[in-house]
């Protein structure tokens, strides 16, 4: 039986954890993905031949783990109980926020675009938008205007991609963008 304490640890445990989730995003998403998970992630920054890509494996990587520490929790009693579902419950709640906005609102594989008359949205697509413009940062998802250091940013059509790094030079396109540089729209 939870307690109101116990209860009240667990949420303000899934809120820190899906504030957390961003910079954890961020940080794979920029020093991983678009590095050594590159084979994978590409296919996001490409044309999508079906209703599904590759890199759908990497968004969905974590939610056995955030399903496992909810499992586990249930199994578990007082403030242990509640830190392990408020951490997998945190890490839902932003798989969700994460799929919703990026996959809806961004790239328009979900009915979702009514969320862009929400104030802030738009400029969370436009951060996206400069991000498979240029293959760069920004790689935070609900920070990335923040990363641009704008409060509002310009949707970038057809930009020119910056040059590849050396990184990058064994790769098929640079990130984000077509052969013509235009931004890919789904």
């Amino acid at each position: 039986m939870s307690t109101p304490a116990t209860v009240a640890v667990g949420l303000l445990v899934a809120i820190l954890v899906a504030a957390a989730m961003e910079p954890w995003a961020r940080l794979l998403h920029g020093r991983v993905w678009h590095h050594r998970l590159w084979s994978i992630h590409r296919t996001h920054h490409g044309r999508r031949a079906g209703r599904f890509e590759t890199n759908d494996a990497l968004s969905a990587a974590h939610a056995p783990i955030a399903a496992a520490l909810v499992m586990i929790g249930c199994n578990m009693h007082g403030v242990a109980a509640a830190v392990a579902i408020g951490t997998g419950a945190g890490m839902t709640a932003f798989g969700i926020a994460y799929v919703v906005f990026h996959d809806g609102v961004v790239h328009g594989r979900l009915p979702v675009s009514f969320l862009l008359r929400v104030p802030g949205v738009r400029r969370i697509r436009d951060a996206h938008s400069v991000h498979h413009a240029r293959g760069a940062a920004p790689y935070g998802f609900f920070l990335g205007p923040r990363e641009l250091g704008v409060t509002r940013t310009p949707r970038v059509r057809g930009a020119r991609p910056s040059a590849p790094q050396p990184a990058d030079r064994e790769r098929e396109t640079p990130r984000g963008t077509r052969q013509d540089g235009a931004h890919r729209s789904a």
